[in-house]
This record gives C-alpha cells, sequence and structure tokens, in this order.
C-alpha cells in the first residue's frame, strides 16, 4: 500500500468518546510569582536522563487531527500534562487548561521551554514571535491578524540576522535571569543557547532531526504551522492570534511549568498528582506522544501505570497517543506521513 493512501485510511482514530465535564471547583492559583515557579518546576523535578533525540520541534505531521474531538470532550479550565516541545502549545491553545505541565526526562526540553517562555513574554503578537525565533527582521507589511500562511511566506525569504540574533539571545536571558529572577545555572543558559543557535542557523525548516543534520522526511517548523486537521481547518498555536494570547498569558502568569522527569520514574508525575489532588484540580488531557513504546521496552510498563494511577482523572480525561499500526510498541511513532493520533479514555491500556 502506498504512503498516501496509507495516509488516508490511517489519518485518524478516535475511542471511547466520553461526556464533555464542567470545570472541577479547583483552587488552582491564577498566578503564580517567580519564585513559586521555580520552586514548584524545581520541586517536582527529577534528576535529568537521556533519549534517543533531542527533539527541538514535534515529528507528528497529524497532531492536529485529534482537536475537535478533545475540544468536545475535555472542558476549558482543567489540567493539561505533556512531553517534548512545541505540539504542547498547539493542544493549550485549544484546550485552554487553567495549568500546565509539560514533563520530559531530558533537561534540555526545560531548557527549550524557558526560551519559549521568553520568547512568548517579549513578543507582542505571532510575527515579533516568529521573527524573533528564527533570528530574523520582521516585515514591516506585517499585521498582528495576518494568516498564519502569510507570516511564513513573509519571514522564510528574510536572511538570518546574527546582530539579531545576539540582541534576541541577550533579551532573552535578561528576561529569565533579571526580570523573572530564575536562578538559572551556566549550564542552562548555555543550554538556552545553544538551543537559539540551531533555530537560528536552520531557520524555519527546522525539523525534528535537525540538530543531527539529518531527516529531509520529517516536517519543518513551517509545515507544522500551518497544517491542518482532518477538515482543514489550521489550528496550530500560531494560527489566529486568540491561540497565540492565550499561550502567552499561561506563560505571563508562570502556569506553563516545565518538569524534568520520568514517566515511571519516581517523583515528578506522583509529586504532580499530589499538587494537583491538593488542589481539587482534575486532568483534562495528558499528551504521551509515543513515550509508552518506550517503557514497555525497558520492561517499566507497570511503574508508569502506577504513577498514572496517583494523578487525579474523572470519566472526561483524555489521554493523546502518537501510534503505528494500530499499537503502541512497534515502529519509530509517528515520524512521517504513515501513522495516527489516538485520544481515549482508558489509562494503561492491556
Amino acid at each position: 500500500m502506498n504512503t498516501r493512501r496509507h495516509l488516508f485510511i490511517a489519518a485518524l482514530l478516535v475511542v471511547a468518546a466520553a461526556r464533555l465535564a464542567p470545570p472541577a471547583r479547583s483552587t488552582i492559583p491564577e498566578s503564580l510569582t517567580d519564585e513559586q515557579f521555580w520552586t514548584l518546576s524545581s520541586d517536582l523535578s527529577e534528576p535529568g536522563g537521556t533519549f534517543r533525540s533531542e527533539n527541538l520541534l514535534s515529528n507528528e505531521r497529524l497532531i492536529q487531527h485529534v482537536i475537535p474531538d478533545l475540544m468536545r470532550q475535555v472542558a476549558p479550565g482543567r489540567v493539561y500534562l505533556g512531553v517534548g516541545p512545541e505540539q504542547n502549545f498547539t493542544y493549550i491553545a485549544a484546550l485552554k487548561p487553567s495549568i500546565a505541565f509539560i514533563v520530559d526526562i531530558r533537561r534540555g526540553n526545560l531548557q527549550l521551554h524557558l526560551m519559549y517562555k521568553a520568547l512568548f513574554e517579549l513578543s507582542a503578537d505571532r510575527p515579533e514571535f516568529v521573527s524573533r525565533l528564527f533570528s530574523r527582521s520582521r516585515p514591516a507589511s506585517l499585521s498582528s491578524t495576518a494568516p498564519v500562511t502569510e507570516i511564513f511566506n513573509a519571514i522564510v525569504p528574510v536572511e538570518p540576522d546574527a546582530k539579531v540574533f545576539f540582541e534576541n539571545l541577550q533579551a532573552i536571558r535578561r528576561l529569565l535571569t533579571r526580570v523573572r529572577y530564575l536562578p538559572l545555572t551556566p549550564e542552562d543558559l548555555q543550554g538556552i543557547e545553544t538551543i537559539y543557535q540551531t533555530f537560528y542557523s536552520y531557520g524555519p525548516s527546522i525539523h525534528y532531526r535537525a540538530s543531527f543534520g539529518v531527516g529531509a522526511h520529517f516536517p519543518t517548523y513551517v509545515e507544522l504551522m500551518t497544517g491542518t486537521d482532518a477538515d482543514r481547518m489550521t489550528r496550530s498555536f500560531l494560527a489566529s492570534h486568540e491561540a497565540f494570547s492565550f499561550v502567552k498569558e499561561l506563560h505571563a502568569k508562570n502556569l506553563l511549568i516545565p518538569v524534568v522527569g520520568d514517566f515511571a520514574g519516581p517523583r515528578a508525575l506522583r509529586a504532580i498528582g499530589r499538587y494537583l489532588k491538593e488542589r481539587e484540580a482534575i486532568v483534562g488531557a495528558f499528551y504521551l506522544s509515543n513515550v509508552e513504546q518506550y517503557l514497555g521496552r525497558e520492561g517499566r510498563w507497570g511503574l508508569f501505570c502506577g504513577n498514572v494511577s496517583s494523578l487525579p482523572l474523572d470519566d472526561a480525561s483524555q489521554f493523546i497517543r502518537s501510534v503505528r499500526d494500530g499499537t503502541y510498541g512497534r515502529g519509530l511513532g509517528l515520524s512521517s506521513e504513515t501513522g495516527k493520533m489516538l485520544v481515549e479514555t482508558r489509562t494503561c491500556p492491556s
């Protein structure tokens, strides 16, 4: 079966749709101080580990296909959990949680999200954000309400500017350390610089394997941001001023919290669960990507299930998975044209 036909047949699978439940009566704070933000991130975190690649952006082309179903099933104001880089912003913009935790075994992912935090807070709108992310001057003609395709069509041809890069890098450091007063280590600052340098070097054509110099078949940043759901509606966090503004506001309130943690580890997920239960908050959606397949291979599936059981869940809680050929443990996950995204209410499938 050719790839395009496989994509058409296996584009989306949604099972066990849940009713739309009202938001829980949680006591999640409306905002966190800078000290509370950093303390919470640090206290929830585990020692950093490694993964098979340093994911600077998603490799999942079909991430937006499940958004309409998620929006029908998950009420705004709940809690969002996720893993990995920017695809979380797209789900957050659609689901509008009261607080979000991004849990990843790699310290580099926390550094990536701190870079994003600074860029969101520094940028007034989407054209400025994209210009800053890729160290390119913003075309004067771009308005804050421009369609996302127009934004990238205007910015992609602009040459990257080393002066703009260093000015933005200093602004990122200043916001994180002198405005937010986050006690970042020299290693964290260097990690942020290295990540930002990669976005500068590759530009909007950056893809999942860009930091390794290979992987032409993976979607670029432009393709991910201008992708659509199954009804051809663009739903990325850069698709509209409203979507961008919601994520920006969550960052401004310090309510998008990166955590270093292993899904099967002893602390991160359980500590998040305790924090949420103390505040009577319910997880609305948990984006897992295809992390489960690695846990299964390593014989740590039971530990992961135990951690998930410690989270505050109900019948409307949804899990978002990247799968291939209807399985959780085969293949490399959703890496290019094949595969699908899956939404489920089940906690740990057999």
